[in-house]
């Protein structure tokens, strides 16, 4: 499958997922627990239909790897919440995050021993810049509100952020860096996985969101009781077919739909492009889902908010190469410009 559709699936899916998702947190803020297992429920039942065909089908790739990469995104997400426990600031978390691409990289070349060109390492620098800003920024809008000093200026807000960083806990750090790292080594693994066994994206959708779902019957008491609160929420009627289902239910459905596009995608390019390629496109999704979650709910989009965009756009543009490909293009329709004055 081409890469430019499973990219499009990516931007389409998740750009659109991340305002249901918005709607659903709005209302109840302590409701993701519910949307997470809605969301592998439904792609484990879909890939049980369609890809292991009710459990007659062998998997391609033998499952202790999936069971690998299953308790490597468990560490992933598990070590990324209790850093908040551990008095990491919020934008220090959140600047950890944006970092995947950089870790990703670094990763590469110590254990796949690759090696990139200048512009590589300049785009990826200017795309983690960029991130880094629009999300720092947003962070900080967020934190001015809830608190009393309105006028609050950049400078001293940034100086507090400093003051906090510098008060936080030395294991609180190491636990972010040993998680932003392990993040970026389980895409380098699922990469050399599609190497040795082939291309299996669907597969690994499958087995990725099936076997995590035991876990959450930890979590069921939270689960059943956003299930009730969903329930009392305001009828709605769906366009088109007309069903009457309460509001928050119908945001959950849209939700599960948008994401199962937005990882189908995520898992095709996994199988078509590089680890670094992937990660890339991922963080590019989380940036531009930031900025339209910023346009659509009419969040501030300030001046630095412009300038970690263009740093995004530039770092892209220079990684994909696109300068290069536009060369002969433009050279030859010269060519044909200069044949017809001939």
């Amino acid at each position: 499958m081409h890469p430019g559709f499973a990219v499009g699936l990516v931007f389409g899916g998740c750009c659109s997922n991340v305002v249901f998702l918005e709607l659903l947190i709005r209302e109840f803020p302590g409701c993701g627990n519910i949307i997470t297992f809605a969301q592998f429920l439904f792609i484990a039942m879909e890939g049980f239909i369609f890809e292991a065909k009710f459990g007659s089908k062998r998997p391609a790739i033998p499952i202790r790897y999936y069971l690998i990469m299953v308790a490597m995104f468990f560490t992933v997400s598990v070590v990324n919440n209790y850093a908040l426990n551990l008095n990491v600031a919020m934008p220090l978390h959140m600047i950890f995050r944006s970092g995947s691409l950089i870790a990703n990289m670094a990763l590469g070349i110590v254990i796949l021993k690759k090696r990139y060109n200048v512009s590589k390492y300049t785009s990826i620098a200017l795309v983690s810049l960029g991130i880094f800003t629009c999300t720092f920024m947003s962070a900080k809008q967020v934190s001015s509100l809830s608190s009393s000093s309105e006028d609050e200026n950049g400078v001293s807000a940034f100086l507090w952020w400093l003051l906090a960083c510098s008060c936080c806990c030395i294991s609180g750090i190491a636990a972010l860096t040993f998680a932003l790292l392990m993040s970026a080594r389980m895409g380098i693994f699922q990469e050399t996985l599609y190497q040795q066994f082939g291309k299996h994206s669907k597969e690994a959708l499958f087995y990725n969101h099936a076997l995590p779902l035991p876990g959450f019957l930890l979590l069921a008491s939270d689960i059943y009781k956003h299930m009730i609160l969903f329930n009392k929420s305001e009828a709605f009627q769906v366009p088109v077919i007309g069903l009457s289902l309460p509001i928050m239910w119908f945001y959950l459905i849209m939700n599960v739909i948008t994401q199962y596009v937005c990882i189908r995608g995520v898992f095709i390019l996994t199988t078509e492009c590089t680890s670094l390629t992937v990660t890339l496109v991922v963080t590019l999704r989380k940036f531009v889902s930031l900025i339209f979650s910023i346009l659509y709910f009419r969040n501030p989009f300030t001046t630095w908010h412009w300038v970690g965009t263009f740093f995004v756009f530039l770092g892209t543009l220079m990684y994909t190469e696109v300068w290069n490909g536009l060369g002969p293009l433009l050279g030859h329709k010269q060519t044909k410009e200069e044949k017809k004055q001939e």
